[in-house]
């Protein structure tokens, strides 16, 4: 190669960093992959679930939201009240990792709270509401 050229190359790979590391993608040959093959499951067609039997989720109960300006949240101080969007008695909602699941009634086990479920919401219902 002469200087001309040289110098032309080096000014296009200034000009567009990315080049080189396009032209590398393009020359490389692309991972192959054997057939997957469904192993989980039966031939009766139920899926199994052993694989995430153990994955940790996050549940939460919500009793009620409200909205405040930062000028009423800086007025809290010991013995507020915050009025919620909930009448007392209706049920709490549950979440999932931040996804309604159910709806639920508070209870007093052992002196510690818990939740009874009252209506689990259905999966084709939390698709709709997506």
């Amino acid at each position: 190669m002469n200087d001309e050229t040289e110098s032309e190359e080096n000014k296009e790979a200034e000009e567009d960093p990315w080049a080189e590391a396009m032209d590398e993608q393009a020359e490389s040959e692309a991972a192959g992959f054997e057939n997957l093959e469904d192993e989980g499951g039966d031939s009766d067609g139920e899926i199994n679930l052993d694989v995430i039997l153990d994955v940790p989720v996050d549940i939460s109960m919500e009793i009620g939201r409200t909205k405040l300006s930062i000028r009423n949240l800086l007025k809290l101080n010991q013995g507020s009240v915050i009025e919620l969007d909930r009448l007392a008695g209706e049920p709490m909602d549950v979440l999932v990792n931040g996804t309604l699941i159910a709806h639920g009634e508070v209870v007093v086990v052992n002196d510690k709270f818990g939740i009874r479920l009252t209506d689990v919401i259905s999966p084709i219902e939390r698709i709709n509401k997506l």
